[in-house]
Formats: structure tokens, C-alpha cells, sequence
């Protein structure tokens, strides 16, 4: 990962989108990129740990380019204090650029989809600063907004994200934290268990029954089945924004 205040100069206009196709040559002349290539953007929240930025090229090919957000094409919504970094990626692909963030604590962050030229980078700004919205408050991780498109819809969206929370959770919300606490966890581990509840009793050590019962409660005070599609996905999407508003729980 390289980072030097020449990047800012040359990619600050291509990061701002709309830049014409002469500042477009010339960063790509000034940095020696390819103007089409497999391109990735990620926007950090915060400043990374000391080492995390790495002189040098990876070994796949991957190449780093770090700015600060502050030049004024960073980050929105009050992330104000972190990084953006152009990516050209290498034989690991976005997937592996993000373990290698992950794994230098780098986050939270988000990248953006893989675009084909250096005039797209202002989209994939954008959209990687939509992604690093659906990170949960006070986590490290580093996601793709490929894999978190229906979060990213929420986020966009904060009246009717908050419309979506009262109206499917507001009885869950009226119990207290504890109780409350005990069905949502319930809801994710079922969730993350495939739907299987002998597999969320051995994940949370209680009986299968307990489970059971704990989802039948939630589908009383939300008034949703677990069995029916549309209903699991209004569940699904108001936890989503539960997440997302308080943390994890």
C-alpha cells in the first residue's frame, strides 16, 4: 500500500466525479495506472493504525493509493477523519483486498464495486462510502457493497429505515433491553444457522424448545411468521436497521 500527497493532487478530481478526460490522462500519466483496468474504491471511517499503509505493490499486482478524506471528496455523513483509497486489483480481487484491510485493522470501511476505468472512480466513491454506512456502530470490518446491497438500500433511505423498525419491531422495542436482547439474539442465530433451530440451540447451549418458543414469541409481538417470505424479510431487514442503529446486540 503506498501513500504519498501527489495521490490527493492527481485523484482528488476523479474521486469528486465529472472530471474531464484530460485530468483523467493526466493522473493516470502522473501515477503510471492504466486508464481502464479493474478499480475499486474504499472509504475509511477513521485513521488507520500505525503500519497499516505499507510501502509497495503487492505480490499478485494489487496497487494502493491512499488520500485523505479531508481534501473534501472524502467520506460523508460525519466521517470526516479517515482515508480513501484507490485500489487497482490484482490476481486476490476485491474479496482479497479486503481481507488484507481486515486483517491490518483498517476498518470500518467500504469498498465499493470493481469499476472499469479511472473515470468511474467519482461512482465508485460514492458507493463505497453508501457501503461503510451499513457497518454497524463500533466494529472494525471491512465490507463489499456487492454483499451488503439490501442494507445499502436501508441506509439510503433513513425515514423509511425508521419507519421500517417501528412498524415491524415497535412491540419487541417496548421490552426491556434484557428480554429484549434474548429474542433478537435468538432471531440472528436461527438466522445464521440457516433456519435450523436445533442448530441455534446448540449455538446459544439452550434446549431446541427454548428456541422454539423464544420465535414464537417474536412472531406474536411482531406479528410476522418466520414461515412466510415477505414477512421473514421484513425480520430480516428491520434487524438489519436494529444493527445498525444500536450495535451489536
Amino acid at each position: 500500500m503506498r501513500r504519498g500527497t501527489r495521490y490527493g493532487a492527481l485523484l482528488g478530481p476523479l474521486l469528486a466525479g465529472g472530471a474531464p478526460p484530460d485530468l483523467v490522462e493526466r493522473a493516470a500519466r502522473g501515477l503510471g495506472l492504466p486508464v481502464r483496468g479493474r478499480y475499486a474504491v474504499v472509504v475509511l471511517a477513521a485513521p488507520v493504525p500505525e503500519g497499516a499503509e505499507a510501502e509497495g505493490a503487492e505480490a499478485d499486482g494489487t496497487r494502493w493509493y491512499w488520500c485523505d478524506s479531508r481534501d473534501g471528496y472524502g467520506v460523508e455523513n460525519g466521517y470526516g477523519d479517515g482515508h480513501v483509497v484507490v485500489v487497482l486489483l490484482g490476481a486476490v480481487g476485491a474479496a482479497g483486498a479486503v481481507a488484507r484491510l481486515t486483517e491490518r485493522g483498517a476498518g470500518p470501511g467500504g469498498m465499493s464495486p470493481v469499476v472499469g476505468s479511472l473515470a468511474e472512480l467519482g461512482a465508485a466513491r460514492r458507493l463505497a462510502g453508501t457501503a461503510l454506512l451499513t457497518c454497524a456502530p463500533g466494529t472494525r470490518e471491512v465490507v463489499r457493497l456487492d454483499e451488503r446491497l439490501s442494507t445499502a438500500l436501508l441506509v439510503s433511505r433513513p425515514e423509511l429505515s425508521a419507519r421500517l423498525l417501528t412498524e415491524v419491531f415497535g412491540p419487541l422495542l417496548a421490552l426491556v433491553p434484557a428480554e429484549r436482547a434474548v429474542l433478537v439474539g435468538t432471531l440472528e442465530a436461527w438466522l445464521e444457522c440457516g433456519g435450523s433451530v436445533g442448530r441455534a440451540a446448540v449455538r446459544l447451549r439452550c434446549h431446541r424448545n427454548t428456541v422454539f418458543n423464544r420465535l414464537r414469541r417474536l412472531e406474536r409481538l411482531t406479528a410476522r411468521s418466520l414461515s412466510r417470505p415477505r414477512e421473514l424479510v421484513d425480520l430480516v431487514l428491520a434487524l438489519d436497521v436494529l444493527r445498525l442503529s444500536s450495535g451489536p446486540t
